[in-house]
């Protein structure tokens, strides 16, 4: 057999040798751009927009079970104060690492966060996706004021 038939045949072996992930996670893998960042109140269904109505940012879910996550708020502007680099900590959501899915959640094991207190804890979040649309909801939680909310994050696959 001639080197290039061996190398062909030692590709092919590796390839097919390779845990196969991307079939569990091909839902959500690819690059999503941020439509919306709601705040939903469990009471009522109120829903506020705690990063402004027009928010930046992008969600990428690799098939090799990494993702990363970049959301800014409307409105943010260079700082020139000490105040100002520390108010934009407050509109800012930044994270990455090892993700699974497990039926229509995805767990997150973060390795970086801008949040220091998130690194080496899991984040769950529900999913659905409905076309090219993917719907992130956080678990319900109480707020300073004691009402059960959630975030509600939509993204639509970027091209």
């Amino acid at each position: 057999m001639s080197k290039q038939k061996w190398l062909a045949v030692l590709v092919l072996v590796f390839l097919l040798a390779q845990p196969s992930i991307a079939g569990d996670l091909s839902p959500i893998v690819g690059t999503w751009r941020l439509v919306s960042f709601e705040r939903e109140y469990q009471a009522g269904g109120e829903r506020e927009y705690p990063m402004g109505k027009a928010p930046t940012g992008y969600i990428l879910f690799l098939p090799e079970g990494r993702m990363t996550v970049v959301i800014t708020g409307e409105g943010r502007t260079a700082p020139t104060t000490d105040q100002d680099r520390a108010g934009l900590y407050n509109s800012l959501v930044a994270y990455t690492g090892r993700y699974r899915v497990d039926g229509d959640k995805w767990i997150t094991t973060l390795d970086v966060s801008a949040n220091p207190a998130w690194v080496g804890t899991e984040q769950a979040r529900s999913f659905r996706i409905d076309g090219n649309r993917l719907q992130e909801m956080t678990a319900w939680m109480a707020r300073p004021d004691n009402r059960m909310a959630r975030a509600v994050i939509t993204y639509e696959r970027a091209k």
